[in-house]
Order: structure tokens, then sequence, then C-alpha cells
């Protein structure tokens, strides 16, 4: 049986993702340690990040070759937007913050870097590319989420974060993406498949570089 596409992928990152497991931010989500101030950075940034990443998304359905896939990075683009919206006024009100008030705040180093990759990837490249390069975002964060929720947090404002990306309803919508990762890696050519490998790793990178760079409350250096 022929490997598959995500499990390749995976093998690539697997030192990445027990580095982000291993990160203050994330262990203090789970022990309660982590500082509201760090975790509102983190929120504010998140919010940024995820107006590019949703037209990164909305780039892979305008370059997806068949309907399914097309309604649903539309429709995963959409909500982007709406857990932009809905998700962080509910934790940036509990964290003392308007969303208004957010989307003031200067966009860190990490997060433009990471959203400006993704659109170069996505609009540049091949929708195979494109993929591969929005993928971390899902999976990763799915896989933070279940190795959270087995242990809990104390912070009960934490704990909202997690039961969100440990829900049956996120693991749905990664597995569906998972699933059209696997059906692009049987059609394209050893090139393409090592250019996603590329991407794909790079943006695990910068999804712990995302979260290190919350956790240090990171600015520009000038």
């Amino acid at each position: 049986m022929a490997e598959r596409t995500r499990d390749l992928l995976w093998s690539d990152v697997e030192g990445i993702h027990e580095a982000i497991l291993a990160h203050p931010f994330v262990t203090g989500l789970a022990d309660g340690t982590l500082p509201h101030e760090v975790f509102r950075h983190y929120i504010v940034q998140d919010a940024h990040y995820l107006r590019g990443y949703a037209r990164a998304l909305a780039v892979c359905a305008a370059k997806a070759p068949g309907e399914d896939e097309t309604l649903m990075f539309a429709e995963h683009a959409g909500g982007a937007i709406a857990a932009e919206r809905e998700l962080h006024d509910d934790l940036l009100g509990a964290l003392g913050l308007t969303s208004e008030q957010a989307r003031t705040l200067p966009v860190a180093p990490a997060t433009r870097a990471y959203v400006s990759y993704l659109l170069a990837t996505a609009h540049g490249g091949s929708y195979a590319e494109g993929v591969a390069a929005v993928l971390p975002c899902y999976w990763i964060y799915a896989e933070v989420g279940e190795h959270l929720v087995g242990t809990g947090s104390a912070d009960p404002l934490y704990q909202r974060w997690i039961d969100m990306y440990a829900g049956d309803e996120y693991r749905a919508v990664v597995d569906a993406v998972l699933d059209a990762t696997d059906r692009i890696g049987a059609t394209v050519s050893a090139s393409e498949l090592a250019r996603m490998r590329e991407h794909f790793t790079t943006t695990s990178r910068y999804e712990w570089m995302f979260w290190d760079g919350a956790h240090r409350l990171e600015t520009w250096p000038v």
C-alpha cells in the first residue's frame, strides 16, 4: 500500500511538532501559568493572521480543480473570518480589549512573515503547493488541541481555547483537508510533491515562530 501524502508530510515535521508541544506558550496554556498579557498578544496577532489566512484559502478555492474542493476551501475562508470576529471578540473581551482596539495594534514580525509566505505561495504556486502551505495551520492546531485536552487547563479562558481546537467539529474540518491532501498527492509529479513538502515544513516552522513570537511579546526591533 502506497504511503499517504499526509504521512509523508508529517514525517518531515515530527521534530517541529515536538518543539511546539514543549514550548512554554503551549505548556503554559495547560498549567495556567501563561500570563494573560501574553495570551492577549497572541489573540491580537491571530486575528491579524486569520484575515490573511482567509485570503490564502480563497486562492486555494479558486485554483481547486473540482467543485467539492472549491466549495470546501471557500467555506473555510469564510469560517476563518467568522472565527476572527466571533471567537476573538469573545476572548478579547475577557482580556479587556475590543476587536476595534485589536485591529489598530501592529502586526508583529512573525505574523507578517507567515502571512506573506502563505499568500505568495498560494498566488505564485500551484493548487497543490497552496494546500500544502495552508495545511499546518489546520493540522497542528488539531494536534495541539488533542494533546492539551487530556490534561485540560487550570485557567478557564485557556480551556475555552483548548475545547475549540480539540472538538469533533474542528477535527472533521481538518480530516476533510487531509483527505484532499492525499488525493492531491496521488496525482502530482515528484518535483511538485517535493515543493509541497518544502512548503509544509516551512509553514510548520512558522507555526512554532508564531507561538514563540507571542510568548516573547514580539515587536519590531526598529
